[in-house]
């Protein structure tokens, strides 16, 4: 090997640890295309004086990295590549091992949201992102090592299979997703409209692990849906942010200004499930509501130097306003929760949120591949950090049991004396449906099955005191109805009724 390929080793590894130091590079808060400089003119003038390693000349490279590491601190590196280039059993090309070192140092922070992606990768993402992709229509990230569900997409096969913040998934049709990474996961779980893909799943309180089928679908990112409701007389405008896109800050706006030209009174803000996305995004909706007063957000770099962000708002909106949280609102939907709350003095409804209170930023390498590495912390405007803690409501609503009930899964009919996760369930549904089990600890009893045949008769099944899976389906089919009717969006409800107490 000769001095000059062990240099672009060097160079190439190097850019890694130089770039997430973010002083020369001139990289942006959120994703890409998501620049957040308060001043227009700064954020032109730090793109005019920034360079991305990889457009640097090999003089420049050599400048820089002698400057910022000192060639001595990467010899065992470059030791290594040596040792493992020219002597291993078989042959080994550069890429590979560059792209392990890469891998292996982003793998030692133990930060599922920094990751490395090929310029393979890079090429699949960016053709699958621009206004709807083929897949099952879920946000996920890496929890502890296992691909979690942070929340499906409305309206998704994700959402209508029952999948569940939180959920992990284990297998893609069979196929064990330990060991790879976060895009490697999510590649295999997406596929061609269509398609039908199977995920093994551990759900968090359910000992059993779940086989779900789902048929994958065309899913559009559509981010903004509106409504208007009338409480106590007053009419009151409902807006469901489901993630922060390119376009959701201009479709936000579009269906703010027409509720606001129709009248409405109050204003419910809801961001139940919704995953996160652009910082830019969620900054320019919260400079509609917080006034200029005090910081939106806050971004504290590693130094800890933090920087204060605010709008150039004069007044609050005249209508009382409320947010709808849950455990699926993560990342930009808590910086909005969490501004409503500290900087806008707003009620927050629902359940604790995710708790993601890191930014990342997306550096390309030069060569088609990016590393996504988490540069700063967010704060909320008291200066709270939320990682791992979530955002709390000031009016905690949960909603009834049957709404996180699991799907049915009955491969053996369900009688009476037996016991399981799977009678809980049936438990739980049925007495959210009206029925009395008697109890819902997982045991059959002879109340539970009253309670079986009672729901039988009413809706013309056999009547046996059996969970068949005609039953079961019937069972889950009429839960679901229920689900899905606003009236029982207890946690909806509560938002609403907050609004004019």
């Amino acid at each position: 090997m000769t001095i000059k390929k062990q240099y672009i080793v060097l160079m190439l590894v190097a850019a890694v640890i130089v770039g997430a130091v973010g002083s020369y590079i001139g990289i942006q808060l959120a994703q890409p295309n998501a620049e957040h400089i308060t001043d227009d003119n700064a954020l032109e003038q730090q793109r005019n004086d920034s360079k991305n390693f990889g457009d640097m000349s090999p003089e420049e490279q050599q400048e820089f990295l002698g400057s910022a590491l000192g060639m001595e601190e990467m010899s065992k590196v470059m030791q290594a590549y040596t040792v493992i280039k020219d002597n291993y059993v078989e042959e080994v090309e550069q890429t590979q091992l560059v792209e392990g070192a890469i891998q292996g140092m982003l793998d030692s922070l133990e930060d599922p949201y920094s990751v490395f992606m090929d310029k393979k990768t890079v090429e699949q993402f960016n053709d699958s992102i621009e206004s709807s992709f083929e897949g099952i229509g879920a946000e996920v990230s890496m929890v502890e090592g296992n691909v979690t569900i942070i929340a499906p997409i409305k309206g998704s096969p994700a959402e209508k299979a029952g999948l569940k913040p939180n959920d992990q998934i284990l297998q893609v049709n069979g196929e064990s997703l330990e060991g790879l990474d976060l895009y490697e996961a999510v590649m295999k779980i997406r596929g061609e409209k269509g398609s039908e893909v199977k995920l093994q799943i551990e759900r968090p309180g359910v000992s059993e692990l779940l086989e779900i089928p789902l048929v994958r679908d065309n899913i559009p990112l559509e981010t903004v849906y509106s409504d208007t409701k009338e409480v106590k007389g007053n009419k009151v405008g409902v807006i469901e942010i489901t993630s922060f896109s390119e376009k959701t800050a201009k479709d936000f706006k579009k269906a703010l200004n027409k509720l606001e030209n129709d009248g409405i009174e109050g204003l419910v803000l809801d961001v139940r499930g919704n995953p996160g996305g652009l910082l830019s995004t969620v900054e320019e909706i919260l400079k509609e509501f917080i006034p200029k007063e005090d910081p939106y957000v806050q971004i504290e770099d590693r130094n800890g130097k933090k920087e204060r962000y605010f709008s150039e708002l004069d007044e609050k909106k005249d209508y009382p306003i409320t947010v709808l949280i849950d455990e699926g609102s993560a990342s930009a939907s808590e910086i909005l929760a969490g501004a409503m709350k500290e900087a806008g003095g707003y009620d927050i409804v629902g359940t604790t949120s995710f708790g993601k209170g890191t930014v990342q930023q997306t550096i390309p390498m030069g060569d088609g591949s990016t590393i996504k590495l988490t540069l700063f912390k967010w704060l909320t405007p008291d200066g709270n950090w939320i990682h791992k803690k979530g955002i709390e409501p000031t009016i905690e609503v949960k909603q009834p049991d049957y709404f996180y009930a699991n799907r049915m899964q009955i491969e053996e009919t369900l009688k009476y004396n037996s016991n399981g996760d799977k009678i809980k369930n049936i438990q739980i549904m049925l007495r959210g449906l009206g029925y009395d089990p008697g109890r819902d600890d997982g045991y059959y009893s002879q109340q539970t099955m009253e309670a079986v045949k009672a729901y039988q008769q009413d809706n013309g099944l056999d009547v046996t005191g059996e969970v068949d899976k005609n039953t079961a389906g019937s069972i889950e089919a009429t839960i679901l109805e229920k689900v899905r009717d606003e009236q029982n969006d207890k946690q909806l409800q509560g938002a609403l009724d907050a609004l004019f107490q």
